[in-house]
């Protein structure tokens, strides 16, 4: 029995060292089991909970190619095999970026308007973000392009702010750097050196998917009904096609390749090389992830979460706890060192959870011995420890930092479950946009018209299931030192993968997550598709399905994995491919010409040093298209920003000329552009237009018919956006009308308060 084991698990390394860990599984769970009957044997117990279940499912896990370069048997097959399921993965993936590249350019025309309409068509902030690409291609050298970035003062007025440590700008430097160096530019215009970027990434995201799913289920299948379900469901999947800049289209690739590595890395048997190379892997992938986007440390808090339940139900084994935790830790600080010591990111409660968890961790040696109830005791005692102690190094953290920057955060988190005051306006306006909402309905709807939502659903209920049985099988065992949980840990996987466990909670973790807030949907239906497919694909689901109706055998199992899924995709295939060509045969044009003309006066009519003051969203746009100095702008992590942002929207509520002068005045804006959207806004319910967020920040009764709280009052004054296009004298004397179309008015702010004529100089009013 010893010289048997030794040469499956000599085979199964021989195997790795090439490279092959896909469509391994077989090999695992031989090597598992095996240990499990020889522990039988010597020490004369049983095998542990699921062995039963877990030999039958080792019978046919993989593809029969697959199953020959397990056992060092590189045959042609073999290898024409493993390499269609790589060829599948990037076939799907370069679909998935023309797909997206197509509907963008369809949607807009975008290879045949303006360059001005082109810059437009980045909205909010992505017109932020894309300035900075913009504004490193038109400096005189890389090297002074970096020392505008870091000694800004157009972003800002009166300040002088570094944007690669206040924002997540590094993957605009490295293009513009990469379009300046590569010879493409006779042929390849810098917008579409951009554009084809992040599409190209979405094809890095469906490969990651497809990798994960394949290594869970062992068979390529899995992957390529994961990319399929990925495209067929770009609605909930990606927003990437007219939100091309937003930092989550850079950075959730990276987070999928991460989890793809995480989930190799968890894989049994992997040798000392292979480790080293996972966890480089995981390294570059989560400081990639870190680096292109602000909200970070909230998404690897939840990963950091889904690690510590893990180590609790002892799933993982110490080394590899610490090692995913340092993972983590070393990212986010090689992150804090880029951004030039971002404080936001040292007060970071993944950063205070992970040292807590290490540190009392670490205290507690004996966590995992006792009786069932004695560890549940423990885990609660310990989780509770861990609680305070993250709880406290946030606290002080923060405090000697004299951190602020992440407030807003947590203000919209206490108002959205009713934790804290509603009235917050840095709150509110998170909490009245639909992104920050609860997870509509129509959205399963539309993954249950996909056929992805039922198998997703059976998949996590039978998962959890084994899972919770597993953990309790886990917590009964007695540990012993490190050595002996470790070697207790190689025979548990036979009962529950440590790969599926971490990609279970992470399904589940996460749909909790965008279940509470649409806009992380996009971290959930992603890894959600592969879930799926590994449900469809591998031997849990079916297994127990062909047990219940008594006729589990080896071809047959065989036969249903592999029929199933392509049945699946036959279907999708009859049923969606109509409608891909019609989505794709619809033809649009980009059409804002009030827009339009509005920054080609900004850019043709004011001095190039002038300052504007409006509306996040605009003055963004207004930032790329001609340049021009802002008061405030849609990056919102910065304590001063957000203060200076809630004064400049004054000019929506009901304010008096002087005091909106003041203000104006006080930020050093030169203009002022008032949007007839903003200040008439029906869009948006009652209590959740801006007008009203301000009038009860103010402590003003808001608009309308409707109730209001007791302890609101009537505004002295009345609407400011509304009276000054009154030209009353009140006005005149403080503003001058320089531009007006059927959208914005646009409104000199004169030097000094006093009342004159207009200045012959004065740009005439458009009309």
């Amino acid at each position: 029995m010893n010289e048997r084991l030794q040469t499956v698990k000599g085979n199964k390394q021989w195997c790795m060292q090439l490279g092959v860990c896909f469509g391994s599984d077989r090999s695992n769970q031989f090597v598992n089991m095996t240990a499990l009957r020889q522990r039988k044997g010597s020490k004369g117990k049983e095998a542990p909970l699921g062995a039963d279940f877990q030999s039958q499912q080792s019978n046919c896990c993989t593809d029969p190619h697959s199953e020959k370069i397990v056992h060092g048997d590189w045959s042609w097959g073999a290898i024409i095999w493993t390499s269609i399921g790589w060829s599948v993965s990037v076939g799907l993936g370069l679909l998935c970026c023309i797909y997206v590249a197509t509907l963008h350019e369809n949607d807009l025309w975008f290879s045949n308007i303006k360059e001005v309409e082109r810059e437009i068509s980045f909205r909010t902030e992505c017109g932020l973000y894309y300035s900075y690409y913009k504004q490193m291609l038109q400096a005189p050298s890389i090297q002074e392009g970096l020392s505008e970035l870091i000694h800004d003062n157009l972003t800002e007025s009166k300040r002088t702010i570094n944007l690669l440590q206040r924002m997540n700008v590094y993957q605009e430097v490295v293009l513009s750097v990469l379009y300046r160096l590569l010879p493409i530019q006779s042929y390849l215009e810098p917008v579409y050196f951009y554009i084809y970027t992040v599409f190209s990434l979405q094809a890095v995201y469906v490969i990651a998917l497809y990798l994960t799913a394949w290594l869970l289920s062992g068979s390529w299948l899995a992957g390529t009904l994961t990319g399929v379900w990925y495209i067929l469901n770009r609605v909930d999947t990606t927003r990437v096609e007219f939100t091309i800049s937003l930092r989550e289209n850079w950075s959730l690739p990276f987070l999928a390749l991460q989890v793809s590595a995480i989930t190799c890395f968890l894989r049994p048997q992997l040798t000392a090389l292979q480790q080293k190379v996972m966890v480089w892997l995981m390294y570059v992938t989560t400081f990639c992830f870190c680096l292109t986007w602000q909200f970070n440390q909230f998404i690897l808090l939840v990963q950091a979460l889904v690690i510590y339940t893990l180590d609790c139900a002892d799933f993982l084994t110490t080394t590899q706890v610490t090692t995913l935790y340092l993972v983590e830790v070393s990212s986010l600080l090689s992150v804090w060192l880029f951004q030039f010591c971002n404080s936001m990111i040292l007060g970071s409660l993944v950063l205070s959870f992970i040292v807590a968890a290490l540190f009392v961790r670490h205290c507690q040696s004996g966590l995992k011995t006792g009786s069932l109830l004695v560890r549940l005791a423990k885990v609660l005692l310990h989780s509770a420890m861990v609680l305070v102690l993250t709880l406290t190094i946030n606290y002080l953290a923060k405090k000697a930092l004299q951190l602020r920057s992440d407030e807003h955060i947590f203000k919209f988190i206490k108002s959205k479950f009713a934790l804290g005051p509603t009235r917050d306006f840095d709150a509110s306006l998170y909490l009245c946009e639909e992104a920050f909402g609860l997870l509509p309905l129509d959205t399963l709807e539309r993954l249950a018209g996909t056929l992805l939502l039922y198998p997703y659903i059976l998949t996590l209920l039978l998962l959890s299931g084994m899972l919770a049985v597993a953990a309790l099988q886990n917590l009964r065992s007695k540990g012993g030192s490190p050595e002996e949980r470790k070697g207790a840990g190689e025979g548990r996987v036979g009962t529950f993968r440590a790969d599926v466990a971490y990609n279970l909670l992470h399904t589940l973790f996460y749909g909790l997550l965008a279940f509470s807030t649409m806009r992380m949907k996009y971290i959930w239906t992603g890894h959600m598709c592969a879930v799926a497919a590994y449900g469809v694909c591998g031997t849990e689901l079916w297994t127990l399905i062909l047990n219940v109706l008594r006729c589990n055998t080896k071809v047959l199992l065989r036969l249903v994995r592999y029929a199933v899924p392509l049945v699946m995709i036959g279907c999708l295939y009859y049923k969606f491919w109509p409608k891909l060509m019609e989505e794709l045969s619809e033809l649009r044009e980009f059409y804002d010409p009030d827009t339009v003309e509005l920054m080609t006066w900004i850019s043709t009519k004011t001095p190039k040093q002038a300052v504007f003051a409006g509306s996040m969203q605009l003055l963004a746009g207004i930032k790329l298209c001609t340049g021009r100095v802002l008061t405030n702008h849609p990056h919102y992590e910065d304590k001063d920003l957000r203060e200076r942002t809630r004064q400049v929207y004054q000019v929506y509520a009901r304010q008096s000329p002087e005091e909106v002068y003041d203000i104006l005045r006080a930020v050093g804006a030169d203009y002022v552009v008032l949007e007839n959207s903003i200040c008439y806004e029906r869009r948006h319910r009652r209590g959740c237009r801006l007008r009203d967020l301000l009038d009860l920040a103010n402590g003003h009764i808001m608009d309308g018919p409707g109730e209001n709280e007791p302890d609101l009052v009537p505004a002295a004054h009345p609407r400011f956006c509304e009276t000054i296009k009154t030209d009353t004298a009140a006005y005149t004397a403080l503003f001058t009308r320089t531009f007006q179309n059927k959208t914005f008015h646009v409104y000199r702010v004169k030097k000094k308060r006093k009342k004159s004529a207009k200045s012959s100089a004065e740009p005439s009013v458009t009309q």
